[in-house]
């Protein structure tokens, strides 16, 4: 068995079965999630819709990962492949876009 896919041991203690691909899976989903916290404060502080450049790059690192995890895992989950992979190209695309038209220091100096 890869280690990738054997038990962390020094997690036993939590009842949880945790490899660590489970743990890159995991910390992406809560960073694919977390993105909308991200959101919701820049659009609150702005006190209209905004997007911010975190919100792309945390979509596309937590989607790479959960990717992964569905690709290299003992899980090798097809559904969990194709939900992933719209996501990460779109933020892609959508970071490139976001640079091309604001250039690479939008964010910087914008209070």
């Amino acid at each position: 068995m890869h280690p990738m896919n054997q038990e962390i041991l020094w997690l036993g203690w939590t009842g949880l079965h945790m490899t660590p691909w489970k743990v890159i899976g995991m910390v992406g989903a809560l960073m694919f999630g977390a993105r909308w916290a991200v959101q919701f404060v820049a659009s609150r502080r702005a006190r209209k819709p905004v997007i911010p450049r975190l919100f792309w790059y945390m979509s596309i690192v937590g989607s790479l990962m959960t990717l992964s995890y569905f690709l290299f895992s003992s899980k090798q989950d097809s559904v969990g492949v194709i939900q992933n992979l719209f996501p990460a190209f779109t933020a892609i695309y959508s970071l490139y876009l976001d640079i091309r038209h604001r250039g690479w220091k939008r964010d910087r100096g914008a209070h």
